[in-house]
């Protein structure tokens, strides 16, 4: 039985409520998740920093591997590769992510982060899958 969305978190976890990512969907290995471009997260060239993005792909990727998930897993990133193809200076970012394998132990996601409708970054990233123990 898949994992229920942490409601009492809007961003997934406190590093995303701390960026300002806000998630519009989680269902069946897909994610969308959506950030306002505000100043504090620009680099000293005026444009959202690289981190901001990279941060939004994982978190992405998490959210929609974990709509996948039995109760009794949890997953962690294993590596993520990411390209940049434009900068963003302002507006809001939006960020789809679908799980495109999942094994028993291992899972790949792709994310497409868009700015006013154009590709900005994509990422490819895996996750590891592993069981809770059960310390009863």
């Amino acid at each position: 039985m898949p994992k229920n969305f942490p409601m009492n978190l809007k961003g997934f976890h406190p590093f995303g409520d701390l960026l300002g990512l806000s998630f519009t969907k989680f269902e069946n290995g897909y994610s969308q998740c959506t950030l306002d471009v505000v100043d504090k997260l620009l680099n000293p060239h005026k444009v959202v920093h690289g981190g901001v993005l990279y941060s939004m792909a994982d978190t992405g990727m998490g959210a929609a591997l974990y709509s996948n998930l039995d109760k009794n897993e949890l997953c962690a990133t294993i590596e993520i590769k990411i390209i940049y193809f434009k900068a963003v200076k302002s507006g809001a970012l939006i960020c789809d992510t679908k799980v495109i394998h999942k094994g028993k132990k291992i899972a790949t996601m792709e994310s497409e982060i868009i700015n006013d409708e154009q590709l900005v970054a994509k990422a490819i990233g895996t996750f590891s899958i592993f069981k809770i123990k059960n310390n009863s």
